[in-house]
This record gives structure tokens, C-alpha cells and sequence, in this order.
């Protein structure tokens, strides 16, 4: 698995790898999590998602995303970084009628099944790599990663190729776990959990919520906002334990065996819960900004 003695270029090129076994073979199992296949962690508001129903916070999730786009009444051409099965396209496709949207992943899983779920619709899902993507440049108003920069360690490339995409004055918005402190300073459970949660979910790393603002103003992005969500996030956390037996016991129940990739998954969601439980080391955050 994941050494330091691997050099970085190495290390990167074997989490890739990784990441995509684990998402052409794990990805069917978040139907479990998700009927409409979000992959992501939800968003509670009191009195409107109920907090018994995950899809409801996911959505809502997908909701505040999409809102901090201002999507006009224009024709918006919205690229998801990253866009697992396409649930946060389905949705932006549902709620705004002007929008054309299209996702990129490396799963060819994801590709398939994603696009057979977005037919009849104006989206496409693309097998490319969000660090360097085939698109031109200025060919997008709106641009969205949800929890899938991580995979990549929230690299300034990354941010650097959603910036070469985006048309000037066009918006983004990330919403993802982000690091409070360098990882050097975490306490030990911390670093436990936080080591865990990379290897089992083939995260690169994450950056401290710091870091990433000082890369979108070297960027040139204006209007940078960072909205600490962790609190409202909270609530679809705490489904991961009930998921997870829910999960092992429909498998057992089944009489089916569960996939490597399938523990890989479970055993991360584990850790994300462990990890949200160290507040002062760990965050979840929406950050927003505008190309200038």
C-alpha cells in the first residue's frame, strides 16, 4: 500500500489507480447510500430535510452547490469535476431548465451506468481526467467538484485546470473535507484517522482550507468564499454506522460476498466519521469563487 519512501510522481500515479479500481467496483454499492447515486454527505436544515432521510440532506447538498453558481436565465454550460454518477448534474438538469451539463470521471463504470441514467437529458458524462481535460479553455459559466478533488490532494492543478475552463466571470464551487492545520500538527488520533481515511478511500491527501485560498487568489480568482458547513454536514455523518450494518447485513442476508473495494469503502466511511469527531483538526467546507 501507500509508503513515503514512494516518490511523489509514483505515489500519485499508483492512488489514481486506486481510486479508479475502487469506483468501477464500489460504486454500485452507494445505491445503498443513495438512491439517486449521490456520492457525497448531506446538508440538514431544520424543518425542511428530514434527518432521518439521507437523500433529502444529499440533495439539499446538491441544492446549496448549485445556488452559490447563480445560474442565470441564460444558457449555462455547468462541468462537474469529478462527477461520480452525475446526481448533482441530474439535479441542476431538474431545477434549471437553461443548463447543459457535462461530468467527467476516470471510472468507465461511472461513465456507463452515469450516462444511462442522464438519458433524455441535456448531460453527458465524459471518461476524462479533471487534472487535464480535452475541453478548451473559456468553455464553461459554471464549474462544480463535490468531494472529488480530494482524490488528487486538492492539487493546485486541479484548481489550476477548473480556472482554464471557466469563461471570465464564470463561478465555481467545491464542497468538501478540508484540513484545519498542516497535517504535522495533528494529535495522534487525529493523524490516525486522517491516515486511515486517505488509504481507504485512495485520497492523495487533504489541504487545509488556508492553502486553497491562497491558490485560487494566485489564480486569479476574486469573490473567494469560505463557508465552515461542518455542523450542517454533521447529521448525514452520523447515517455512516447504521449504512454501514444496513449494508453488511443486506450482503450477509444475500448471501453475497463482499468486495474488496466494498470493504475499502465501508472501512473509509468509518474513518470519515472518526475524522469528523476531531473538530479542531478537521472541517467540511463550501468555498466559492468567481474567474476574474
Amino acid at each position: 500500500m501507500k509508503t513515503q519512501s514512494i516518490p511523489y510522481s509514483d505515489f500519485a500515479e499508483q492512488n489514481r489507480i486506486e481510486m479508479v479500481d475502487f469506483y468501477n467496483e464500489a460504486t454500485e454499492d452507494y445505491e445503498f447510500w443513495s438512491n439517486d447515486y449521490n456520492m457525497h454527505f448531506g446538508y440538514f436544515i431544520p424543518f425542511k430535510t428530514n434527518p432521518f432521510k439521507r437523500d433529502s440532506m444529499l440533495n439539499e447538498m446538491n441544492n446549496q452547490v448549485t445556488k452559490r453558481l447563480n445560474i442565470g436565465k441564460t444558457k449555462n454550460r455547468l462541468i462537474d469535476l469529478g462527477c461520480g454518477m452525475g446526481a448533482t448534474m441530474r439535479y441542476a438538469l431538474k431545477h434549471y431548465k437553461n443548463v447543459v451539463a457535462y461530468g467527467v470521471t476516470l471510472s468507465d463504470f461511472q461513465v456507463k451506468k452515469g450516462n444511462e441514467l442522464l438519458e433524455g437529458k441535456n448531460g453527458i458524462i465524459l471518461k476524462e481526467n479533471y487534472n487535464n481535460t480535452s475541453f478548451q479553455s473559456d468553455s464553461f459559466d459554471s464549474a462544480v467538484a463535490i468531494e472529488s478533488f480530494c482524490h488528487s490532494g486538492h492539487n493546485f492543478n486541479s484548481l489550476k485546470e477548473m480556472h482554464r475552463l471557466l469563461k471570465p466571470g464564470g463561478r465555481f464551487v467545491m464542497a468538501d473535507a478540508f484540513l484545519k492545520k498542516d497535517r504535522s500538527q495533528l494529535c495522534k488520533g487525529g493523524k490516525f484517522a486522517y491516515n486511515k481515511l486517505c488509504n481507504h478511500w485512495s485520497l492523495e491527501k487533504l489541504e487545509t482550507h488556508q492553502r486553497i485560498t491562497e491558490n485560487l487568489k494566485e489564480l486569479g480568482f476574486t469573490n473567494i468564499k469560505v463557508e465552515d458547513v461542518s455542523m450542517r454536514v454533521a447529521p448525514s455523518v452520523l447515517h455512516v454506522p447504521f449504512a454501514i450494518l444496513g449494508f453488511i447485513f443486506k450482503k450477509i442476508f444475500g448471501f453475497k460476498n463482499l468486495k474488496r473495494e466494498s470493504l475499502h469503502n465501508l472501512k473509509g466511511s468509518f474513518y470519515a466519521l472518526l475524522s469528523g469527531l476531531h473538530l479542531k483538526s478537521f472541517g467540511y467546507y463550501i468555498i466559492s469563487a468567481t474567474k476574474r
